[in-house]
């Protein structure tokens, strides 16, 4: 940690009722942030997305879960000149992948009921392509290089699924902290209108790709309905993400291949 109020701008922690404490700026979820005493601050890139996140989590009630609280602003808006504010609960990233795996699925518990939010409808990035590219729901252009070729050789793998979509946080990899035995703690929400199971498949990918996860890893949530096809979408998903991505390379592919090799030995 290091103190660097300068770079949180005083009026934002005016709007947040923080504008006496010396902001102390940390990494949270990979990003950087702000702690101000019990508040934590962190930029936003879209101001509709994190508002939306807001409204949710302000009374998302997640069984064995520690959902950080959102804070209004002083005018109550939920962003401030893109910094938005939240409960401070402590934690850090851990390579405990079943724990989000776990987590995952109590989370979509509660968001069962919420409606598909509008923003989706209008959604038009290199996320929302790959998501509908890798469901057979749009055609996409992907460099065959950096996970072009590889999506197009499991596509042929996906078969229809029965499985329910709803609300769900496509992106919890690296993003729930863990603060010993304490329950684990969510501190926002990136839609996705999907099945609970393919959320827990990112999951699961993306510790196989990037954090060194056992390739045992692949098996232990088998028990979930369409497992194999969760986790083929999963891996489609995240190669079509890649292979659009600027600063991807056949190196940093190399991650999504070994998972790849896993989860095709489960078709």
């Amino acid at each position: 940690m290091s103190t660097a109020s300068d770079d949180l701008p005083t009026h934002v922690r005016s709007a947040f009722g923080v504008r006496d404490v010396a902001p102390v700026r940390v990494r949270v979820a990979g990003m950087p942030a702000w702690v101000c005493d019990d508040v934590l601050i962190r930029p936003v890139t879209d101001t509709a997305l994190a508002s939306w996140s807001a409204r949710v989590l302000d009374t998302l009630e997640v069984d064995g879960v520690r959902v950080a609280r959102p804070l209004r602003s002083s005018d109550g808006r939920w962003v401030i000149s893109g910094y938005r504010a939240g409960e401070y609960l402590g934690g850090r990233e851990e390579p405990r992948y079943g724990a989000m795996v776990a987590t995952s699925l109590r989370l979509h518990a509660a968001t069962a009921s919420v409606r598909r939010p509008r923003l989706l409808d209008d959604r038009d990035d290199l996320v929302a392509r790959a998501d509908a590219a890798a469901w057979g729901e749009r055609t996409i252009t992907l460099d065959p290089g950096t996970g072009g070729a590889l999506f197009g050789e499991l596509a042929r793998y996906r078969r229809k699924l029965k499985l329910a979509s709803q609300v769900v946080h496509g992106d919890l990899f690296g993003t729930v902290l863990f603060d010993g035995g304490a329950p684990p703690v969510v501190l926002d929400l990136m839609p996705f209108w999907r099945p609970v199971e393919w959320a827990a498949a990112v999951i699961v990918v993306d510790a196989l790709a990037w954090g060194g996860a056992p390739p045992a890893l692949v098996g232990e949530w088998s028990h979930l309905d369409e497992w194999p096809q969760a986790l083929l979408r999963a891996l489609l998903f995240r190669l079509a993400l890649h292979a659009q991505h600027p600063s991807a390379s056949t190196e940093s592919l190399r991650g999504l291949e070994t998972a790849a090799e896993l989860v095709a030995e489960r078709l």
